[in-house]
């Protein structure tokens, strides 16, 4: 039989296992930032433990991280804190960090791709539960906890049991106006958050074959809101064209000799999985949710559903919805482009394209915040910054900003917000804040016209995106 893109990539990492029991898990890159790690290196030091290989490891500040001012001493006493320890505690183990302000900092899960550390069959985690993302390479990427963050500190290793395997096939053409956010916000919606617990999801079929690299890092991204421990896309030439050239790829024969191995990677035919499901391209349509989970999701179209159970009702009541209503036309007076879902350049050309000639609404409050600065520079090099600007947006500098409210960037309580972020829970983007998740495109267009639109009637405005 087979192996899958899985299997390869973790039988190729397992150091030892212990019999009917669970594996020792070598990880080739080890990904941090101000939040999770201060504990991690404290728990070494008071063990007197060194790291074992520093080399692997890479920090950025994120987020903590201001939007705004960036220059400027951070206000926040605990977000100071954080960005000091991590800048002290990497500096004291040789660790590399880009710290604010510098060229490469950015969202952990955005700064390392565009810079060639992320790479086709390796194992990478984060203490971040988005670290998915990375799998959009053929990569065994995951969130870890703290606890394990040290153990990787110490060891290079984890001991795990090993995930069952998850394939999701989407064949066909999508519709006009259907981005990367749409299709795995609708995967979500069919299946539920609680679908791929216990698995590693392989996304296969024509329309990943045909996405970008941000793309598939959108779809990878958003694999742990169905319960995954992590989303993976099979390597390609889109993948090599991608990577090569990048601040950390190999260069020259030793690029060659890599892509060699990459192209090994891919599922072989005969490779079974322990579950599988399909869709039809045809069926997606532009996405927004309606609850205080990611699975709460509807076509923009379409009405709420009604449902009786408790919890459902609970998060239309904390929505302010009702079973049954459509939000085409709700009032929206906050929209945020941005996170590690949707924040790469590619995000900003849609939005641009979109907004292009025409005014934001007065009553909204919009922040597009790039995901690194490498994507700020693009976009200012692009003149997009100029499109934002002339329409009444303002950009601001990178970070996570709104995705979470863990820093300035919150949406005040009751508000609606239109985000392009991957979490709508209960206080997400800020206490009593109540988050609609979309794509870069319906959240261009609801700031423009400060209410949710049926996107998929303004044919004319998609022919370009």
């Amino acid at each position: 039989m087979g192996k899958t893109l899985f299997d390869k990539v973790w039988d190729a990492h397992v150091v030892d296992s212990i019999e009917n029991g669970p594996q020792i898990l070598y990880i080739d890159k080890h990904l941090i930032h101000e939040v999770t790690s201060p504990q991690a290196f404290n728990e070494l030091r008071d063990r007197d433990i060194s790291i074992f290989r520093p080399n692997q490891i890479v920090a950025t500040a994120d987020h903590n991280t201001p939007t705004e001012n960036q220059h400027l001493p951070v206000k926040d006493e605990l977000s100071r804190n954080q960005l000091t320890q991590l800048s002290e505690n990497c500096k004291a183990n040789g660790i590399t960090l880009y710290e604010l302000g510098h060229k490469y900092n950015g969202i952990v899960h955005v700064m390392a791709p565009e810079l060639g550390v992320t790479q086709p069959g390796m194992t990478m985690v984060c203490g971040d539960s988005h670290t998915s993302t990375h799998g959009a390479f053929g990569t065994i990427a995951f969130g870890i906890g703290t606890s394990q963050v040290a153990q990787v500190f110490a060891s290079q290793c984890l001991l795990l049991t090993k995930p069952k395997s998850l394939r999701v096939t989407v064949n066909g053409k999508l519709k006009n106006g259907v981005l990367p956010k749409d299709v795995i916000l609708y995967i979500i919606s069919k299946l539920g958050t609680n679908s791929g617990t216990g698995y590693f999801c392989e996304y296969a079929g024509d329309v990943f074959e045909n996405m970008s690299m941000e793309g598939r890092m959108t779809v990878c991204n958003m694999s742990i809101e169905m319960g995954a421990r992590g989303g993976m896309i099979a390597p390609d030439e889109t993948t090599y064209n991608y990577i090569k050239g990048r601040e950390f790829a190999p260069k020259g024969d030793a690029f060659d000799q890599k892509v060699a191995y990459w192209k090994t990677l891919p599922t072989d035919k005969d490779a079974q999985f322990d579950k599988e499901y399909t869709f039809d391209a045809e069926d997606i349509e532009p996405m927004i949710t309606y609850g205080t989970n990611p699975g709460m999701g509807i076509k923009i179209s379409e009405f709420i559903p009604t449902k009786t159970d408790a919890s459902f009702k609970k998060s239309l009541e904390y929505m302010d919805f009702e079973a049954g209503e459509s939000l085409i036309n709700t009032p929206i007076n906050y929209v945020f482009i941005g996170s590690c879902t949707n924040s790469r350049i590619e995000d900003f050309r849609v939005a641009a394209n979109y907004i292009k000639g025409k005014q934001k609404a007065d009553n909204v409050t919009a922040w597009l915040v790039p995901g690194s600065k490498q994507v700020e520079t693009q976009i200012i090099d692009e003149g997009l910054k100029t499109v934002f600007e002339d329409a009444g947006f303002k950009l601001r500098q990178p970070g996570c900003s709104a995705c979470l409210a863990m820093n300035d960037d919150k949406i005040p309580q009751g508000e609606y917000c239109v985000s392009t972020s991957n979490r709508n829970f209960e206080g997400r983007q800020g206490q009593g804040a109540r988050t609609i998740l979309a794509s870069p495109l319906v959240a261009a267009a609801t700031a423009v016209a400060g209410k949710i639109v049926d996107i998929t009637k303004t044919i004319e405005t998609l022919e370009t995106v």
